[in-house]
């Protein structure tokens, strides 16, 4: 049966799942869809799929360089082709063949980074994913994508698989909630409002969209405060339009991610605000630039603030000025 997103919406699955899940119903009707693999099929949930569909997927080892080599090969044939490997050592070791064999050729892989951010946890600094979007950013012709929930998840991958341009998609391995009921559009580039407010607006991506929409619902309650919160999906294109609507308001402006203070979602939207002419009050939730501390996902998220109290006291402070 066709996967929906009421099915996966009942679920609460971690986007990883629906990742899989999706990619399975799309395999039963396109013989094209290849998924290539770093010895990451169980980590990917992609063991369902192997056994469906052993055809369709590559195993190349713990050989980031040669999955995406060989990916950009099978994109070149006119395969559609998902390369999954954990995020740290897809944009890092494979960061070279990104850039040539699948942006700059113009091969459109579906980059598939897993265990992003610090999904793994007490694995330490070594596998955590907190430069993807910094240096994917600077690299021409490759979109990047961070979906928040499982709506957007199902979304991104029917999306990425019918696209003819190269895309890499972030996934953490959390179990998420479904963000919101009524805004049921998604399109890449365009941001999504799952909460409207007349006080602030916050920006999240991701993972840490759901601990902002937690905190904004915490602001209303016990501050008074009544805060957009937007999923900001897409960090490359950024939703430049949504922007200068959200700056025209002339109320701060909070970005929260799961990522470095540097180079990612908020300096980008930092960026274009500024030259764009807008002066609201901002601020930046990230990893700060310093040795990360260890620990479950959760335990980090508290520690640097990127949690329900945490971004609630961190709004609540930029709009008092």
């Amino acid at each position: 049966m066709e996967a929906t997103i009421e099915n996966i919406a009942l679920k609460h699955q971690a986007n990883l799942e629906v990742f899989s899940q999706t990619l399975q119903t799309l395999a039963e009707h396109d013989r094209d869809i290849i998924v290539v693999t770093s010895d990451s099929r169980g980590s990917g949930k992609l063991v369902p799929f192997g056994q469906k569909f052993p055809d369709q997927i590559v195993e190349v080892g713990i050989a980031e360089q040669n999955l995406v080599g060989v990916s950009a090969g099978l994109a070149s044939a006119g395969k559609k082709v998902f390369a999954v490997s954990p995020a740290c050592f897809l944009t890092a070791r494979a960061l070279e063949q990104i850039k040539n064999d699948v942006a700059y050729s113009d091969n459109p892989v579906k980059l598939i980074g897993i265990s992003a951010g610090v999904s793994y946890g007490a694995l330490g600094s070594t596998h955590h994913s907190l430069h993807d979007f910094a240096v994917l950013r600077t690299i021409n012709n490759l979109l990047i994508v961070a979906p928040a929930d499982n709506f957007e998840t199902e979304q991104a991958i029917r999306l990425a698989a019918e696209a003819d341009f190269p895309v890499y998609l972030r996934f953490g391995k959390k179990v998420m909630e479904l963000l919101s009921e009524d805004e049921k559009t998604f399109e890449f580039g365009k941001g999504r409002i799952v909460r409207e407010g007349a006080d602030l607006t916050i920006i999240a991506t991701g993972e840490t969209v759901a601990p902002a929409l937690q905190a904004a619902e915490k602001l209303e309650k016990e501050s008074g405060l009544s805060a957009t919160v937007v999923s900001m999906h897409t960090i490359k294109p950024l939703d430049y339009n949504l922007l200068d609507e959200i700056a025209l308001s002339g109320k701060p402006i909070l970005t929260v991610e799961e990522h470095s203070i540097y180079g990612g979602l908020g300096e980008a939207c930092a960026s274009y605000l500024l030259q764009a002419g807008h002066r609201n009050a901002f601020k930046i939730i990230a990893i700060p630039d310093e040795y990360t501390v260890t620990g479950s996902q959760q335990e980090i998220f508290t520690h640097y603030g990127i949690s329900e109290a945490g971004i609630a006291a961190t709004a609540h402070k930029l709009c008092q000025g």
